[in-house]
């Protein structure tokens, strides 16, 4: 929870306090899945059936778990088994990017129920992005017949290093205007409910993870405008580091960065020699015309399908750039699985080759023997649905389930 989200540490304290144990536990069982009936729940819990019986009547009644028949086969009477009630409130993702953004809703099972995209660049400024993708996400509830009272997060991914406790950027390139701005408490205003800022990268790092599955320890790198990584541990964590700048990797010292400007000032950063836009600008493709704000984009797609071998060429020597410092990265954190996104990724299977060989040529056998690099298999979508996955975490932690609970505003509203 943000420290601008109207909860003090003391009021979080108390409503999770208020919240019985047994009903936490009852809660938590059917939130992960271990246990989706009464009789199941009792026997994992260790809890009396009538404790259990009192605790799933409580969250019944107040709209957070329905119990259904189940749909299989059995003779007799179909079992009955409690999942969490669509109705029960909705999760606001935005995923804000250079030349555009995605907005989704979510109910709490995690199921997308709508999407779409706003066309607003994000050098126009926080409050013309965030003014914007508000009053989309607020169409996205109107039109899905989504009560917008009971909207119980909204999480914002943002292209650059983020205060996570404070719900702002901190000192990103690319991005005038949002250094320090309030984007948590921007879009609490208009949302009334907590608000959760966090690093794109991390976002779609989490979503690989919850959406596609993949094992963990995972590292997910996004080469886009820059080069960006999200890392999650073993234990399902989103590694941030102390100030919001873990996996700011573009600005690692390329091997062959020479004496090429990244934009941070500094020069041979690998962000500035092998990302998406480095690539566009050594092919002479402009990134957007004043008709296409994704012309760069496809128009590299398109050179690639036709075989252009200065296209190729480009493209894997920016993958074997990137190679080398995922091999520095897979020797530092030891990851299960590497996942590339991007643009770049999307481009059959030069990318992801290039940068297998590098690392597999550059680490050593005991870090790479169980080693899985690919593409990502969610494409653009990836932190869209990590954002969903963020915002559940906190619906579900212990003082968002008092806030549950209550239904009530908090302090902020």
């Amino acid at each position: 929870m943000h420290k601008d989200d109207g909860y003090t540490e003391e009021h979080v304290a108390s409503a999770s306090a208020a919240v019985p144990l047994a009903l936490r536990r009852v809660l938590g069982l059917v939130v992960s899945g271990a246990a989706t009936n009464r009789a199941e729940i009792a026997r994992r819990s260790g809890l009396a059936r009538s404790t259990v019986g009192q605790q799933v009547d409580h969250l019944v009644g107040t709209g957070i778990l329905e119990e259904v028949e189940s749909r299989r086969s059995v003779r007799g009477r179909p079992p009955r088994v409690l999942t969490i009630s669509p109705q029960a409130g909705t999760v606001a993702v935005v995923d804000v990017d250079t030349a555009e953004s995605q907005v989704a809703i979510a109910d709490l099972t995690r199921r997308m129920i709508a999407r779409d995209t706003v066309g607003v660049r994000i050098d126009a400024g926080p409050q013309a992005v965030l003014n914007a993708v508000a009053e989309r996400l607020q169409s996205l509830l109107e039109s899905n017949h989504r009560d917008p009272g009971r909207v119980r997060a909204v999480v914002v991914g943002l292209p650059g290093p983020v205060d996570f406790e404070q719900g702002c950027a901190v000192q990103p390139t690319g991005m005038p205007g949002w250094d320090g701005y309030p984007v948590a408490e921007h879009l609490r205003e208009r949302f009334h409910c907590p608000v959760v800022v966090d690093n794109d990268v991390n976002l779609m790092a989490m979503g690989e993870v919850t959406q596609a599955r993949l094992e963990t320890p995972l590292l997910c790198l996004k080469i886009a405008t820059g080069i960006g990584a999200g890392l999650i541990t073993a234990d399902g964590d989103v590694y941030r580091g102390a100030d919001g700048a873990a996996g700011d990797i573009g600005h690692i010292r390329a091997v062959g960065g020479g004496n090429v400007l990244c934009a941070c000032g500094n020069v041979g950063c690998v962000g500035a020699l092998a990302s998406h836009r480095a690539v566009l600008r050594g092919l002479g493709i402009p990134e957007v015309t004043t008709d296409d704000p994704l012309f760069g984009t496809r128009e590299l797609a398109r050179r690639i399908a036709d075989s252009d071998p200065t296209a190729l060429h480009a493209v894997r020597q920016a993958a074997t750039e990137i190679g080398e410092v995922v091999a520095m990265l897979v020797h530092m954190f030891n990851p299960r699985t590497v996942v590339l996104a991007g643009p770049l990724s999307e481009l059959r299977d030069d990318l992801v080759s290039a940068v297998r060989a590098a690392v597999y040529q550059r680490a050593l056998p005991l870090a790479t023997r169980k080693l899985t690099i690919t593409a990502t298999q969610l494409k653009g979508n990836s932190g869209l649905h990590g954002g969903v996955a963020l915002g559940t975490q906190d619906v579900f932690s212990p003082a968002g389930i008092a806030r549950l609970l209550s239904d009530e505003p908090g302090p902020d509203r």
